[in-house]
């Protein structure tokens, strides 16, 4: 086990009052330093994931209105001109007219990125969101 080290960090005291509420409300930590640590592991995940090498695997969450002119036939499409890069998807529908799809892909940092920037660039998709993930090292 690594040694624990303090350091100290300057901060506006509305910037710090908001971080606590923040931390309280999502329950994210005991005190701040973990919510600090759980900040800077995300960072270096981020990081790791644009610069690796390697296979790496994200997640794309888009909600968009099936009754939209043909989406669904384009969100499908996209998806299988890139079935080496799918590894899973989930449709849910959430109410009458709108729908949640999470499409799980793996391959270069580039190739994930160009394809979820090709679902959530697709017209009709109201909301949608990358979350990039790493198997690598322990933070």
């Amino acid at each position: 086990m690594s040694k624990v080290v303090r350091f100290g960090v300057a901060m506006d005291e509305d910037l710090l009052a908001r971080f606590d509420a923040l931390v309280a409300r999502r329950g994210m930590a005991v005190n701040r330093s973990e919510a600090v640590r759980d900040l800077v592991r995300d960072a270096l995940v981020d990081a790791e994931w644009e610069e690796s090498p390697e296979e790496v695997v994200g997640t794309v969450t888009m909600v968009f209105d099936h009754h939209a002119s043909d989406l669904s036939d384009k969100l499908d499409a996209l998806q299988h001109a890139h079935f080496e890069n799918i590894i899973s998807s989930m449709h849910v529908h959430l109410d009458a007219h709108n729908c949640l799809e999470v499409v799980v892909v793996k391959g270069t940092a580039e190739q994930v990125r160009d394809i979820a920037d090709g679902l959530l660039g697709t017209k009709g998709v109201k909301h949608g969101k990358l979350v990039t993930t790493t198997h690598g090292r322990d933070f």
